[in-house]
């Protein structure tokens, strides 16, 4: 019998593998020490669902409704997604590993300990998100949103800053960590941020 999300439902140590759930309701779920492994998640809502010690593995969706999501340790590895909307949620250890994201919203999002390892983002939006141990690692985003986001002691040292071709909200980089390099590709937007004009 094929597996089905539905809201409020209690999912526990459940593995799938190629199963398509495309357009199906999981939210208010909760879903615990599962792996889910080329699974197709097209149009799913998990809206308030709660993660926790899971593996989404190459798993695709064209867009994924995760808004106010409460994930804790949970792994997506090598995935394909387009349009995730994770605004309002709260993310403790989780790591993104390889594939692709086009557009990630995390606006408003509480991040602890989360770390994007290898991913190309087409657009990150942090909008006012909080964070606490981010760490960007061999990450290449073409859109950074950092308006009233607070990234204090987050290490953004492996961003590919060349690939970066918009950048706003500058002033939420405040604390981060950079390299010299890095700096330097920030130049131009931080110098128009503070009215500074560079002259060659």
């Amino acid at each position: 019998m094929p597996f089905v999300l539905e809201p409020e439902s209690y999912v526990d140590d459940v593995a799938l593998d190629g199963d398509d759930l495309t357009g199906q309701d999981g939210t208010d779920a909760r879903i615990d020490t599962c792996t889910w492994r080329a699974v197709r998640l097209d149009e799913v809502v998990l809206r308030r669902a709660r993660l926790s010690d899971t593996t989404l593995d190459t798993v695709s969706a064209t867009t994924l409704d995760v808004t106010s999501g409460d994930w804790l340790d949970v792994v997506v590895r090598d995935s394909r997604l387009g349009g995730v909307q994770a605004y309002d949620a709260d993310w403790r250890r989780v790591r993104i590993t390889g594939g692709k994201v086009d557009y990630l919203n995390l606006r408003d999002a509480r991040l602890a300990d989360v770390v994007l390892d290898g991913v190309t983002v087409g657009e990150l939006d942090l909008t006012g998100a909080r964070t606490k141990g981010l760490v960007l690692r061999d990450v290449a985003v073409r859109e950074l949103v950092l308006d009233r986001a607070t990234l204090a002691g987050a290490d953004l040292t492996g961003l590919a800053t060349g690939a970066l071709r918009v950048l706003r909200g500058v002033a939420g980089l405040r604390g981060a960590r950079v390299t010299g390099p890095q700096a330097l590709d920030l130049l131009p937007a931080l110098a128009d941020h503070v009215g500074l004009a560079i002259e060659d």
